[in-house]
């Protein structure tokens, strides 16, 4: 792993770059609620009650009651705009919405208009790339300043008190694609710095300058608990590495966490504002990809002795990346479609038509795929975005 290639696996990247280009999407999930932001996030729904250990999964039909849970979640765009999904949490969907001749990051939840974040100075060449909400008054989000994945990106903080924004970092040299992660009034991100290295910093949403709490060849971070965690390069390989979202020390990682080498795309529960899952320890659940040649997704949950590979068998892991996790359901991408996990009857199944992405987070779902050909004028944008907690369990095998 090593910053210059970005965060993105090749075939990850690949992927994301082709929806990209078509004005599809690029990264996301939401919960059933739009509009306006919510004065504080809800309680992610509780995960169902698992089975005493994990074993491999299998694959079942998407269910009919599921089909009927997503389509009456449909997010609407406003008239003579096009919707692209970006990032969601409890209570908020951040989207990228395209007009004739304009383009702007939007927040949307509460059931209200989507609020601007930004009016994007470029409506072809500029992307809304990611996106954190506290869910009460910060934002965070990334607008990627050109049409591929190595273009500089620009971080910005939008108040939801005064309804503008501000740039909070800018990155011009190689580095992992930004995530930022807003928690108690701070955003934390990596960017990077030359020479294959990258810095995590951390700055606090009212101003003050950034401060850097590592540096190394580091992926972006991600928070679980009351933990800051990235995947980061040795010279021998890669390991998970952590600090306190508190102080900004260095942090233990539970065990079988803590022995990890050469895993990606690596996820965990609580890893969003608001959402269940994951204790002050970096506790809760926690899925990443092993293997290159033989790729196996796999699960550990806190009080589990050891990981256990859930999904093994191809297509579904063919090219297995941009993991997302809540509660009992774990979402991922291959280059075809995306695909559901449901821990709590171990089984998964193909969520989206060809192309499509999902994600799970927060105690939400939301998938984004095109109606029709994304590169034609008939072609029409989906996004659907619900409370997970609707979802029935999948079916069980067998």
């Amino acid at each position: 792993m090593g910053t210059s290639g970005r965060s993105c696996s090749p075939v990850g990247a690949r992927a994301a770059l082709t929806l990209l280009l078509a004005g599809t999407l690029l990264a996301g999930c939401s919960s059933t609620r739009h509009g306006g932001p919510e004065p504080a996030p809800h309680e992610a729904s509780a995960p169902a009650p698992r089975p005493t250990a994990l074993a491999a999964a299998c694959e079942v039909e998407l269910p009919a009651a599921w089909r009927s849970v997503l389509a009456a979640g449909e997010l609407r765009a406003p008239a003579g705009e096009r919707a692209t999904l970006t990032d969601t949490g409890p209570g908020w969907t951040a989207v990228q919405l395209s007009g004739a001749d304009r383009r702007r990051a939007a927040l949307v939840g509460g059931g209200g208009a989507p609020r601007t974040l930004l009016a994007l100075a470029d409506p072809v060449e500029h992307q809304l790339l990611a996106a954190d909400f506290d869910g009460r008054r910060w934002a965070a989000f990334a607008v990627l300043e050109g049409r591929t994945l190595d273009s500089p990106w620009s971080l910005y903080v939008w108040d939801a008190e005064t309804g503008s924004s501000r740039r909070l970092a800018r990155a011009d040299r190689p580095g992992p694609l930004p995530q930022p992660v807003v928690r108690d009034g701070t955003v934390h991100w990596a960017q990077g710095v030359g020479d294959g290295k990258a810095t995590v910093f951390a700055a606090t949403a009212s101003g003050g300058a950034p401060r850097p709490l590592h540096t190394g060849v580091v992926d972006a971070p991600f928070a679980v608990g009351g933990l800051l965690v990235w995947r980061e390069s040795t010279g021998s390989g890669t390991r998970l590495a952590a600090v306190s979202l508190r102080d900004g020390r260095p942090a233990e990682l539970p065990g079988p966490l803590a022995a990890l080498r050469d895993v990606r795309s690596v996820v965990a529960d609580g890893g969003t504002n608001g959402g269940n899952g994951g204790s002050g320890s970096g506790g809760g659940t926690w899925a990443w990809v092993a293997g290159e040649a033989e790729p196996r997704l796999m699960v550990w949950r806190e009080g589990d002795a050891r990981p256990t590979a859930v999904v093994t068998t191809s297509p579904a892991v063919d090219g297995m990346d941009q993991l997302r996790i809540s509660g009992r359901l774990v979402t991922w991408r291959t280059p075809e479609t995306s695909y559901a996990l449901d821990l709590g009857t171990g089984s998964y199944t193909r969520i989206t038509p060809a192309y499509g992405y999902a994600q799970a987070r927060g105690g939400a779902l939301a998938v984004a795929y095109s109606r029709g050909n994304a590169k034609s004028d008939g072609s029409r944008a989906v996004i659907q975005v619900v409370d997970a907690a609707r979802l029935p369990a999948l079916p069980r095998c067998g």
